[in-house]
């Protein structure tokens, strides 16, 4: 036997690890958060953490995937969610209807996606440089109505009836199987199911894809690139309304200077470690959706090994370089 000739077991073995590296990835941190958390898998944590992730990042991180597909980033979703969640209250408060709000959310998202969308596209700006003016723009708004104060929901006062209705949405879960489950975890778990399906099997999926790989060819195959990537913009402002309807129960008042703050970072985070490509073309829902759980178990084991607050954004950004790094290896391989 000539001695290059490759073995195709070895290499379906490679290949297996390269495609679903962040398995190898979500189990190792599994095993790191038992050895030092031993109650880490009590049902009371992982609810903790499932509902962490969906009312902060873990939604947006689902938008995030199809953006970075696409080849392109959007770092003012921690400023739409400050902004929706703040302007949100202010009209829960003025209505009494939480649905109404949810209505306002949505619609603003998509609104602000859009505008997003249509520089990208069609303005032909880059992403960052758009999406950084965005993020300026809102969060710059919402301090401005806000003074730097908090959006209270009834104003703090408990007695109004719309007052618990709201915190249910968030705090409240429904009993499965003897035990209680989140609201938000439901949610997470049946929108991340719903959007892997989106960018598997639909035609739609599909031209994120191409547009992200390449361009060129994807509009020469008769791919609307324009209309592709505005609508992957405004899918996330939508998914960032729902973020700060979920956002706004969970916390029932809005700091208006700090709300939603790094909120991008860590849903480009989960993105990275999630496996998707930074350059766009490669990713998956299920990598995003485990990205984000591991980012919340990281810091659950950091609070658990009494780390400094502070530190964590430092080792967020390391897990940020060290998961595109790996990419890079990766893609030199290959």
């Amino acid at each position: 036997m000539d001695r290059k000739t490759v073995n195709p077991r070895r290499l379906n073995g490679r290949r297996l690890f390269s495609e679903y590296s962040y398995v190898v990835s979500f189990i190792l941190i599994l095993i790191i958060a038992v050895c030092v958390n031993p109650n880490f898998f009590r049902w009371r944590n992982i609810t903790t953490i499932f509902r962490q992730s969906a009312t902060t990042t873990g939604i947006i991180a689902l938008g995030m995937t199809m953006i970075i597909c696409a080849g392109q980033i959007d770092i003012s979703v921690g400023a739409q969610v400050a902004l929706l969640s703040g302007f949100g209250i202010t009209v829960l408060n003025a209505t009494g209807s939480i649905w109404l709000m949810l209505l306002f959310c949505l619609a603003g998202g998509a609104l602000i996606g859009t505008v997003n969308g249509v520089l990208v596209a069609y303005g032909h700006m880059p992403a960052m440089i758009a999406t950084l003016a965005m993020q300026t723009s809102c969060r710059a708004i919402i301090n401005h109505f806000g003074q730097g104060g908090p959006f209270a929901v009834a104003d703090g006062m408990s007695t109004e009836p719309y007052y618990q209705t709201f915190r249910e949405v968030a705090n409240g879960s429904l009993v499965l199987f003897g035990q209680k489950v989140p609201y938000p975890m439901i949610i997470f778990i049946a929108m991340g199911l719903l959007f892997g399906l989106i960018m598997r099997r639909t035609r739609w999926g599909k031209h994120i894809y191409a547009i992200g790989s390449n361009e060129v060819s994807a509009r020469l195959d008769g791919v609307n690139v324009n209309l592709v990537k505005v609508s992957v913009f405004t899918m996330t402002g939508v998914l960032c309304g729902f973020t700060s309807w979920l956002y706004s129960s969970s916390v029932m008042a809005v700091a208006a200077a700090s709300a939603g703050n790094a909120f991008e970072m860590d849903a480009i985070a989960a993105v990275a470690i999630g496996g998707a490509s930074m350059s766009g073309g490669r990713g998956k829902i299920i990598g995003s959706f485990l990205g984000v759980l591991m980012f919340k178990i990281i810091n659950n084991t950091l609070v658990a090994a009494k780390v400094p607050t502070f530190l964590t954004g430092a080792i967020s950004g390391a897990i940020i370089i060290i998961a595109v790094l790996l990419q890079n290896v990766r893609g030199r391989r290959r």
